[in-house]
C-alpha cells in the first residue's frame, strides 16, 4: 500500500513537472510570436530602408552601381590630371610662339633698318646720277627726263648734216663738208639692205644696228632715234636707247652718249639693256673727265647687276675701274 502510494505520489509528481514544463513552453509559446513578428517586421523596414537609400543614390548619383561603373571617388585624381595637362601644353605653345614672334619681330626690325639705309643710300646715288642732266650733259642732246629729240628734229644724221643751218657753237669749217656729201658713202650706206618682216618696229631698230655695226655712226644715230622715239614701248626700246647712245660714244660724242645712256637705265632697270646702259654711262663720264660722276655709276653698276659685273660684262666693268680713281 506505502509502495504503490509511493509510486501513485511520485507519478503525480512526475505528471506535476509535466505539466509544469509544459505549461511553461505553452507560455512561451504565446509569447514568441510577437518577438518573432516584431524581428521580421524590422528586417523589412530595414531593408525597405535601404531600397529606398538605394533609389535615393540612384537619383542623386546616377550610374553610381559598382557593377556597371567605376567609383566616382577613384575617378577624380585622373579627371584632374588628364585636365591638367593640356593646360600645361598650351601655356607651353604660347610661351614658345611669343618667343617666336620676338625673334620675327627683331628680324624684321633688323632687315627694315638695312632697307632703309640701302634705300637712302640708293636715292643719294640716283639723285647724283640725275645731276648729269643738268651739270655735265649739256648741248642739245636729249635728257634724262624727256625724249628732247622728235621725229620731227632726229639727232645729227647724214640728212641733216646736209641741210641743217649751223648752230653757234658750230665750227666754219663744217659748213662745207655738209654741203657735199660722200657720193661713195651716200652709196655704202644704200647699200645695206632694211629687213622686211612681220614686225616693222623690230625692222627699224635691225636696219639702225646693221648701220651702226657698218660703222656708218651719223646715220645709225639718225634711225635709231627715230625707232626709240616712234616704239617707246617695244620690247627692242631698251636695246635702241643703248645702241643709241653707243652708236654716240663710237663716234666720240660723248656728252650726246650720257643722256641716252641714263635714259635708259632709269626707264627700267630690270630691262636687258639696262645694265650695259648703266656701265656705258660710267665709260662717257671717263671720257668727259668726270671722275666722281664715272665712280658712282661704277658703285651703282657693282650693286645693282652683280651678275654682270662678274660675268658677261666684267671685262668691260674692270677695264672702266682701272681708267679712274674712286674712294
Amino acid at each position: 500500500m506505502t509502495v504503490r502510494t509511493a509510486r501513485i505520489a511520485g507519478s503525480s509528481n512526475w505528471g506535476l513537472r509535466f505539466v509544469g514544463v509544459g505549461g511553461a513552453a505553452l507560455a512561451l509559446l504565446a509569447i514568441a510570436p510577437p518577438a518573432l513578428a516584431q524581428s521580421s517586421n524590422d528586417e523589412a523596414r530595414v531593408r525597405k530602408l535601404e531600397a529606398e537609400v538605394r533609389a535615393l543614390q540612384r537619383r542623386v548619383f546616377p550610374g553610381g552601381d559598382g557593377r556597371y561603373f567605376e567609383p566616382e571617388i577613384t575617378g577624380q585624381p585622373q579627371a584632374s590630371t588628364t585636365v591638367s595637362q593640356p593646360s600645361t601644353t598650351a601655356v607651353t605653345d604660347i610661351l614658345a610662339r611669343l618667343d617666336a614672334m620676338e625673334t620675327q619681330i627683331q628680324r624684321l626690325t633688323e632687315q627694315t633698318e638695312q632697307n632703309t639705309f640701302a634705300l637712302r643710300t640708293l636715292g643719294e646715288r640716283v639723285e647724283a646720277l640725275e645731276t648729269l642732266d643738268a651739270g655735265a650733259v649739256q648741248g642739245d642732246a636729249p635728257t634724262g627726263g624727256s625724249s628732247g629729240l622728235t621725229s620731227g628734229t632726229p639727232a645729227r644724221g647724214p640728212a641733216t648734216t646736209a641741210t641743217a643751218t649751223p648752230t653757234a657753237t658750230s665750227t666754219p669749217t663744217s659748213t662745207p663738208a655738209a654741203a657735199a656729201p660722200d657720193p661713195e658713202r651716200l652709196a655704202a650706206v644704200s647699200a645695206i639692205a632694211k629687213p622686211q618682216t612681220e614686225d616693222p618696229a623690230d625692222d627699224e631698230y635691225s636696219y639702225g644696228f646693221r648701220l651702226w655695226e657698218a660703222g656708218f655712226y651719223p646715220e645709225a644715230q639718225q634711225q635709231l632715234t627715230l625707232f626709240v622715239e616712234q616704239n617707246p614701248q617695244h620690247w627692242r626700246a631698251t636695246y635702241g636707247r643703248n645702241l643709241l647712245g653707243r652708236a654716240y660714244l663710237d663716234d666720240s660724242k660723248p656728252r650726246e652718249a650720257a643722256p641716252w645712256f641714263l635714259r635708259n637705265y632709269q626707264a627700267d632697270k630690270t630691262a636687258a639693256r639696262a645694265g650695259d646702259s648703266l656701265l656705258f654711262l660710267a665709260e662717257a663720264m671717263i671720257a668727259l673727265d668726270d671722275t666722281s660722276r664715272a665712280c658712282i655709276a661704277l658703285a651703282e653698276f657693282a650693286e645693282t647687276y652683280p651678275a654682270l659685273a662678274a660675268g658677261r660684262l666684267l671685262d668691260q666693268y674692270e677695264r672702266n675701274r682701272a681708267r679712274v680713281t674712286c674712294n
